[in-house]
């Protein structure tokens, strides 16, 4: 019969109750928990089935996490920062993170990013503010990676991509989730497909290459591969460009389906064709990448990349704990890409349902 957990009972438990539940002494629990001698599998499994089931093992990472980090720096870009519709991807993100650092019991130090302020006042704020970790949102300028890197403070960059690996970032899977949505579309028989995207981070780059890399493995020219390329991210940088086009093209080229590097330019894309007498998905199916709530209530329901913004903080803190814990040991930068989600909704379609 399984043995009864002590968890929630409120006693304290400590090595020694470990190795009374597991039957050895209190060193050997010492050298299975700090790999200090070896231990045999069977003992060494004993032993962590004991500290498991008492909670020891969660209390202890707990302890640890709180002993190497207490206070982080958090650096968000000016334009992240309005708590709006358009910056509900940023918002998600930091909701996440708040809750963590909430539960953890680490304070956070708010910092604004501003273009015009010196690349090293990130670093400079952290330490006057005494923090000893930096968590950087959305800004992956090489420049500003390169200042934190060469700081030796723990730093991780959440949504952008550092190509010369100087600190430890988490993204979504950009390029395999954005080739796994033109797939879709290329599945529903769609074969000249728009790509509605803007000048960005890194990592919008990546959505344009997975949108690319579809075309090479399904055997379709590259040449019903249209990037249309907006001012910005926003719902009205997606109307205008898409308006743009539509008047360049008033027989949409041949194209059947948008597949956009954001759902705020899907909202405003969508905006656009409706206004221009276009129904979606019946003239032009419409997918957009992000997953923000707002696309299950948009007229018709979004079809979108969903991508589980609610995790990167977390996955955030767990990386600076590992770097901050590591001290002055050598350890490579991590690259932590979060898998994605296709979401289907109504508004793409195959192309024998569209209207004729």
């Amino acid at each position: 019969m399984a043995r009864q957990s002590d968890k929630g009972t409120g006693s304290k438990i400590g090595m020694r109750e470990v190795s009374e539940r597991a039957g050895v002494a209190i060193s050997t629990v010492s050298h299975v928990l700090n790999g200090t001698a070896p231990i045999s599998e069977e003992v060494r499994a004993r032993v962590l089935e004991a500290a498991r089931d008492l909670g020891y093992l969660a209390r202890r990472s707990a302890k640890a996490s709180l002993a190497s980090l207490s206070r982080i720096l958090l650096a968000v870009p000016e334009d992240a920062l309005p708590d709006s519709d358009v910056n509900l991807v940023s918002w998600t993100i930091l909701n996440g993170l708040t809750r963590e650092c909430d539960a953890q019991g680490i304070k956070i130090v708010p910092h604004t990013l501003r273009r015009d302020a010196p690349v090293n006042a990130v670093v400079l704020a952290a330490r006057d503010s005494q923090a000893n970790g930096i968590i950087l949102i959305n800004d992956d300028r090489s420049a500003l990676l390169d200042a934190i890197g060469r700081s030796d403070i723990p730093a991780v960059l959440i949504n952008g991509e550092d190509p010369d690996m100087h600190i430890d970032s988490v993204t979504p899977g950009n390029r395999f989730a954005a080739l796994k949505a033109t797939k879709r579309l290329m599945a529903l028989g769609h074969r000249r497909i728009v790509h509605l995207t803007w000048k960005g981070r890194k990592t919008v780059g990546r959505r344009l290459d997975g949108f690319l890399d579809a075309f090479d493995e399904n055997g379709i020219d590259r040449e019903n591969a249209i990037v249309v390329v907006a001012e910005g991210f926003e719902p009205q940088h997606g109307d205008d460009a898409m308006t743009r086009w539509i008047a360049d093209y008033p027989d949409l080229a041949g194209a059947t389906a948008v597949f956009c590097a954001a759902d705020n330019l899907a909202f405003g894309a969508m905006r656009a064709l409706k206004r221009m007498g276009l129904v979606v998905p019946d003239d032009l199916s419409v997918m957009g990448f992000d997953g923000v709530a707002l696309g299950a209530l948009n007229d018709p329901p979004l079809t979108t990349i969903f991508i589980p913004l609610e995790q990167f903080g977390p996955a955030a803190l767990n990386l600076l704990q590992e770097r901050a814990r590591a001290g002055n040991e050598t350890r490579a930068a991590h690259r932590l890409e979060l898998g994605c989600a296709l979401i289907e909704r109504a508004s793409v379609a195959a192309v024998r349902a569209r209207r004729q």
